[in-house]
């Protein structure tokens, strides 16, 4: 194939990669003539429906080679970000770690803080308990004694008393 760079092409597209041919090359191929031939003005339309169909496909190429050197340039950005996102989610996962086992330790202090006043409380209610019923004997002890002494004194006025009484009997008998 050969291009003649000022108008037209006067070779056949025989054997040619359309896909390398620029919209505009084709648009200046220049088709040889023969006797009973194709229709020249249908030639003509088909070939310029397939130039501008062309055209769409070569722009389009071309966009797409523009987004492709556009993301490919962005890549290294969202590489950089996604490591750095990466960093810190197994930071945010480490801390959210170290934050369960410190809540845990803590939890296990406050449980056993808890587990020892318990326990002194409980101590304390015993021996408060242990107190009482010395003080309940003691106070038993007291008024068994306080009964005896008084049965005691009564006893003895009672016998002053009769006492007294068989005296003045005594006496009176005697008068």
């Amino acid at each position: 194939m050969e291009v003649d760079h000022h108008r037209h092409r006067t070779t056949p597209l025989k054997g040619v990669d359309a896909m390398s041919m620029a919209p505009v090359e084709i648009r200046h191929v220049k088709l040889g003539h023969r006797p009973f031939g194709y229709d020249r003005n249908a030639v003509d339309r088909l070939l310029d429906d397939v130039i501008r169909s062309f055209e769409d496909v070569w722009r389009e190429r071309a966009d797409l080679r523009e987004e492709i050197e556009r993301l490919e340039n962005e890549l290294p950005h969202y590489k950089d970000l996604e490591t750095l996102l990466k960093s810190k989610l197994v930071s945010a996962e480490r801390a959210a770690d170290e934050l369960r086992v410190q809540a845990r330790r803590e939890g296990d202090v406050i449980v056993e803080e808890a587990r020892v006043k318990a326990r002194e409380i409980v101590g304390g209610a015993e021996r408060e308990r242990e107190q009482m019923r010395g003080e309940i004997r003691r106070l038993k002890a007291l008024e068994t004694e306080m009964r005896s002494g008084y049965r005691a004194f009564l006893v003895a006025a009672l016998d002053r008393v009769e006492g007294d009484t068989d005296d003045r009997e005594a006496s009176g008998q005697a008068a």
